[in-house]
């Protein structure tokens, strides 16, 4: 079933690039590294990061905060709502990159195994799916 298959990789992603991070000396457990996943937190409003994580505001609030005494983001107010706006720190930026690398490394172990024209019409078939799904929504 498609959505076993697409289930699959993605955890094994998420997983190692958790255990990346925590190797690295990022303390934070799967549910703080989901809300660093794309587009990221930088910018964005608590409610539309408990939207992106499946979560409720309350929880959302409650794993900002943790994130926020470890140093990974600030909250800051807007003058024009009463509601905030994550910013990443410099801390967080750090670990962002880390995600990333970790990632690019996975898409070379995969295009070695698939090989170049697999993995790239994989990835064109991806991101296909991603823009008319977002469309339809």
């Amino acid at each position: 079933m498609i959505g076993s298959l697409l289930r699959m990789p993605r955890e094994y992603v998420v997983a190692r690039m958790l255990a990346e991070v925590n190797n690295q000396g990022f303390d934070v457990s799967g549910t703080e590294l989901s809300v660093f996943m794309y587009p990221g937190p930088d910018g964005r409003r608590p409610i539309d990061l408990a939207r992106q994580c499946n979560t409720s505001r309350q929880s959302m609030n409650y794993i900002l905060a943790g994130l926020e005494q470890r140093g990974y983001i600030e909250r800051k107010s807007t003058p024009d709502s009463a509601s905030s706006v994550v910013h990443v720190t410099t801390k967080g930026q750090q670990m962002y990159a880390r995600m990333r690398s970790c990632v690019a490394s996975i898409e070379q172990e995969w295009t070695e195994y698939l090989g170049v024209k697999r993995f790239s019409a994989l990835r064109d078939t991806l991101q296909d799916l991603s823009s008319w799904l977002s469309e339809t929504r």
